[in-house]
């Protein structure tokens, strides 16, 4: 039994940037459980499928100590990621697709907390969401309903399913883009309110270096994001949140508690190429220099 289990395709990813193209593994549960593993007592699983020859990625995994399932597949999931010099935004191609997740393979796999780390619509059949929610708490990052893809093209779409397999999850993740396409909102509370009001009990929102709001029990709140040092790559950056932000919910953190390390985890994520690499000390100094940088502000002002 594990505190956390993730869900969810490795992928290979092609990053381009102003500056570098750069090829690298990926996807929510690549990020999430290299996360995971810098953090202490994380007591975690990751459940993943990819092709036979990217194994090495997974063989990695299990050096650093991490607990990985492996689902075959004939083939791994092909991103190329494109950034121009605004890293909140990107553009998409999928090159290739993996099989999708049933619930025949998850049926002895047991946690507290089931985080789904969607890449594309087809990841997960949404009756899946429906059984772990008998088995744990169900974490979403919506973002793979979202995406059809058409040809090598990812396209933005509406998620059929959502009023009714929303109800089945317990924390859901979505960013500002997410949150319109879902509920037609473009103000962060009226959106919450939409999705809270389709059963999900903490909503996040995130808005890259705008920062982020948890929405439950009718309270809105804000959480802003600690500015990096250096702006290198933002792949990942959503995944590493999550990563932080269970790490702690899971531990009996509280929501603001847990959304500010998970603040600090992605924007030390983001000021280098790969997944989050740090140590717990490393995102507690983020969050004790923002604290200090806040109090002098405040001091100016009086």
């Amino acid at each position: 039994m594990r505190k956390i289990c993730c869900i969810g395709h490795i992928t290979l990813d092609k990053i381009i940037t102003p500056d570098a193209t750069t090829y690298l593994n990926g996807g929510t549960s690549y990020y999430f459980a290299h996360g995971m593993s810098c953090l202490p007592d994380a007591n975690f699983q990751l459940v993943t499928s990819l092709a036979e020859q990217e194994m090495s990625a997974v063989e990695a995994m299990r050096r650093k100590g991490i607990d990985v399932v492996v689902f075959p597949s004939l083939r791994t999931v092909y991103f190329e990621n494109k950034y121009g010099a605004n890293q909140d935004h990107r553009t998409q191609r999928v090159l290739a697709k993996a099989e999708p997740f049933r619930i025949e393979n998850l049926v002895g796999i047991h946690a507290d907390y089931f985080h789904l780390g969607t890449l594309l619509a087809d990841d997960f059949p949404p009756e899946l969401i429906r059984y772990l929610s008998t088995k744990g708490i169900v974490s979403l990052d919506v973002q793979g309903f979202l995406r059809r893809v058409e040809g090598e093209s990812v396209v933005a779409v509406d998620w059929p399913d959502k009023i009714h397999y929303l109800r089945y999850v317990d924390i859901l993740k979505v960013n500002e883009h997410e949150m319109y396409v879902l509920t037609g909102e473009t103000e962060v509370a009226a959106a919450a309110r939409c999705l809270a009001g389709w059963g999900v009990r903490e909503v996040i929102i995130t808005e890259g270096s705008l920062g982020s709001y948890i929405y439950t029990e009718g309270r809105l709140i804000e959480v802003r994001a600690y500015p990096p040092k250096k702006i290198v790559d933002a792949t990942g950056c959503g995944d590493t949140y999550m990563t932080g932000y269970l790490y702690k919910r899971s531990a009996g953190a509280s929501i603001k508690e847990a959304a500010c390390f998970a603040a600090a985890m992605s924007t030390l994520k983001l000021e280098g190429f790969g997944p989050f690499s740090k140590t717990i000390d490393d995102v507690n100094r983020v969050i004790d220099f923002r604290e200090i940088d806040m109090k002098v502000k405040v001091g100016s002002i009086n």
